[in-house]
């Protein structure tokens, strides 16, 4: 998923977040590898509405609906056996090792660290798009403050709908897998490495 809005990374360094680069390489082209390499047989799609993300191994589609930040779940790609992973994530090798060990372990199986969501795997594609359009609508009817990954799992879960509890189905990936929502994130992760 790397269709988001970027308003926290605010164009930081001149570029979006997916395309924040380390090790040589931007964080799309890190996570296509690292999946190419635990599966093979592995079809990435990429969904941005940004024209020069094209990365080898990967084929790039536009969402039809990008609204809400629940949104990057791209609705009308949500399936059986499939996975989303965030764009703006560096994933070590262990952690992308263990999401592709964990695809047939559960309906859905949720990946991150205690405070954020890096993966969703999904065996059962029409529970989760349920669950996302429940969400979604309780947001869109003000029931709910947020509308992310967070409440979708939540909602999974049975936990309360605003927290940031974790429970059953929730896969903790290591130190060094982790998300750059800021400018402070990154620079905290290089001054680290």
């Amino acid at each position: 998923m790397a269709d988001g809005k970027g308003s926290r990374w605010n164009n930081y360094m001149g570029h979006g977040k997916h395309d924040i680069r380390i090790g040589g390489e931007t964080l799309l082209e890190r996570t296509v590898r690292l999946v190419h390499e635990h599966d093979s047989t592995a079809e990435v799609i990429i969904t941005s509405h940004n024209e020069a993300v094209n990365i080898d191994g990967a084929v790039r589609y536009e969402p039809k609906n990008n609204v809400l930040e629940i949104d990057r779940f791209t609705a009308e790609l949500i399936g059986d056996d499939m996975c989303f992973l965030y764009g703006d994530v560096y994933y070590s090798e262990e952690a992308v090792k263990a999401i592709v060990g964990s695809a047939d372990k559960q309906p859905l199986l949720f990946v991150g660290s205690k405070t954020s969501i890096c993966a969703v795997l999904i065996k059962d594609g029409a529970l989760f798009k349920s669950l996302y359009e429940k969400i979604r609508s309780m947001f869109l009817d003000g029931a709910i403050a947020e509308c992310k990954g967070w409440q979708v799992y939540h909602l999974y879960a049975g936990l309360p709908l605003e927290s940031r509890e974790i429970g059953s189905d929730y896969l903790i990936t290591d130190s060094f897998t982790r998300d750059f929502n800021s400018p402070d994130d990154y620079n905290e992760f290089i001054a680290g490495h």
